[in-house]
């Protein structure tokens, strides 16, 4: 064992100057590491996972349907670009041949009569385009890190706080034994 490390595990060790507040704050480090790496794994993944499987069921219960633009679509560019989306009134076809109408985002140069695609829900209301199974993996992960981040800020500032508690206990205890020490003297120090 190193210099360092005896040092460093000074708490752990029998020692005539280790106080009651040293052992319970060398627990307390310990407990708050084993609970940061733990919780931040488990909160990590399993924000990930629950991330996964509702854009995955959002992605099951949408569907595209072929839909026809019913107006031109106005937008406010002077020259719009072929990539920019406006909302436009679309016209579809369910499967039991109900005919709906709605407004959904599509291409700013579609002329009136245009095919567009839009996608509509279990219920056959229009809805936003499912995430791409990419999109959806980015964002899992992202969600699972900052969860995981979440958790061990959490467990640490928990920690932090028990460890000021303490200190502020040990700074006391400290002021009496110099208060006493102090007398035996027959002086102050302050």
């Amino acid at each position: 064992m190193t210099r360092r490390a005896g040092v460093w595990l000074w708490r752990w060790r029998r020692n005539p100057l280790r106080r009651t507040s040293d052992v319970v704050e060398a627990w307390i480090v310990l407990v708050a590491w084993v609970l940061a790496v733990a919780g931040g794994l488990v909160a990590g993944t399993l924000t990930a996972g629950a991330m996964q499987q509702s854009a995955e069921r959002v992605r099951a219960q949408s569907r595209p349907v072929a839909a026809v633009l019913t107006e031109q679509a106005a937008h406010g560019a002077a020259r719009p670009s072929s990539s920019a989306l406006v909302w436009g009134t679309v016209r579809w076809t369910e499967p039991d041949g109900s005919t709906h109408t709605g407004r959904a985002r599509v291409p700013a140069t579609a002329p009136a009569g245009a095919p567009v695609t839009v996608w509509v829900n279990g219920r056959g209301a229009l809805t936003a385009p499912p995430a791409s199974p990419a999109d959806t993996a980015f964002q899992s992960v992202l969600g699972g890190l900052w969860a995981g981040t979440a958790a061990v800020g959490l467990v640490v500032g928990g920690a932090k706080l028990a460890r000021s508690q303490l200190d502020r206990r040990r700074f006391g205890q400290w002021d009496d034994e110099w208060a006493r020490f102090d007398s035996r003297w027959g002086r102050k120090t302050g």
